[in-house]
């Protein structure tokens, strides 16, 4: 260790002048690429060996919904972003998609050029508050973002949404989009519709009409060998009164197990019912193994606000 040295530096810029400078992404590598956010996220690519700046992508000046977004609508923005999603098709197909500044909109990015892929959704940009429930009034003034990155399976880049968490807040739906297209393939209700596992677990049975939350906000795992994906989600809104929402109200502080091709529910456990504490699950289940009377066992390990471990066998969800 004492013979460790500096191999590079790379100075990404634009550092807050009052010193509140936040990075919270671990930067992804892929094939001797570096890909990271600087505090503006602003994508830039390096080479891994030299730290050689390879191209920047500035997210800042793009048009969506005919809109000119410039810096000062990201002036009050969320500058967290946990991380990347990068989707790998071919050498001349590779794609990084994320929400840049707290944002309500997924990006694609060429990875090889740091150009937007304006095949996918709007010129390159998919809002978030399209594809909600038709019975949202005026969706596009609630709000809705990203902070954790979705998770590739195969060409499906699964996403959960950051959310506010008083009373007028949209349902925290998961969603699949097209990685190539942008459009959704399929959608699982944390809110649960008539008919949908779950909806008898609200008094009210139009709560689903009106209650939001329950979002995966802490990203997701994947098990690519089985096609299942697995996320925690946070408490149903508001979060600190229930009294329109009386009842279990799943999917909030649940372990989800979802059909990553599909978004059909195979398996759940809720750690809180009717949560009135915001104990939402701060993180995806960690998937591990362990050796149960001789024998392995695939897990999943959720970890919890109230400080409980829950451990569940990764296939069947059996505690």
């Amino acid at each position: 260790i004492k013979t460790l040295q500096v191999a590079w530096t790379y100075s990404s810029g634009e550092a807050s002048d009052t010193n509140r400078t936040d990075m919270k992404t671990n930067p992804l590598i892929v094939d001797g690429m570096l890909y990271g956010l600087n505090p503006q996220l602003r994508l830039f690519a390096l080479d891994a060996a030299t730290g050689k700046e390879k191209w920047v992508y500035d997210p800042l000046h793009v048009p969506l919904k005919g809109k000119n977004i410039g810096r000062g609508d990201f002036a009050n923005s969320t500058k967290i972003s946990r991380g990347l999603a990068f989707y790998k098709g071919s050498e001349t197909d590779q794609r990084i998609i994320y929400a840049p500044g707290g944002g309500h909109a997924l990006y694609c990015v060429d990875a090889l050029t740091g150009t937007l892929i304006t095949s996918f959704g709007d010129h390159g940009i998919v809002d978030m508050h399209d594809n909600l429930d038709d019975i949202l009034k005026n969706p596009h003034d609630l709000h809705i973002s990203m902070t954790s990155p979705g998770i590739i399976y195969k060409d499906l880049i699964i996403v959960g949404s950051r959310l506010s968490e008083g009373a007028q807040t949209p349902p925290g739906h998961i969603r699949a989009y097209d990685v190539h297209t942008g459009k959704v393939r399929w959608t699982f209700h944390t809110i649960p519709h008539p008919g949908e596992p779950g909806y008898e677990t609200y008094e009210n049975k139009e709560a689903y009409k009106y209650v939001g939350g329950a979002n995966a906000w802490g990203g997701f795992t994947l098990d690519e060998n089985r096609g299942i994906v697995f996320t925690g989600t946070g408490s149903p809104t508001p979060d600190f009164w229930g009294g329109h929402r009386r009842g279990d109200n799943l999917f909030g502080d649940s372990t989800l197990a979802l059909d990553a091709a599909t978004g059909k529910l195979i398996w759940y456990f809720q750690t809180v019912h009717h949560d009135l504490w915001d104990r939402d699950h701060p993180c995806p289940p960690i998937l591990a193994a362990i050796t149960e009377d001789g024998k392995k066992v695939e897990v999943a390990v959720q970890i919890t606000k109230q400080g409980f471990i829950f451990m569940f066998d990764r296939v069947t969800g059996k505690p």
